[in-house]
């Protein structure tokens, strides 16, 4: 499974929404996850792929195509 793969899944069951609408330009606002969304999320992608994300690079991404591409980052870097 994809790193993208792993990542909708997670969104799709904590925002409670259809996978087929996250596309890399959805927003968190398109998604109407709020932030307590947003904290469990991250909480279960920094378990999941062993890394962390801080709040200022967090508050810095803008849509979910940035926020798999910023995972997928700090997930090379760790290897």
């Amino acid at each position: 499974m994809s790193v993208e793969d792993t990542i909708k899944g997670i969104v799709t069951k904590i925002v409670r929404c259809d996978e087929k609408i996250l596309t890399p330009e959805s927003t968190w606002q398109d998604l109407k996850a709020d932030s307590l969304d947003m904290v469990q999320i991250l909480i279960a992608i920094e378990e999941k792929f062993d890394i962390e994300v801080p709040d200022e690079d967090a508050q810095e991404i803008k849509n979910f195509g940035e926020f798999v591409a910023y995972v997928e980052g700090r997930v090379a870097k760790k290897s």
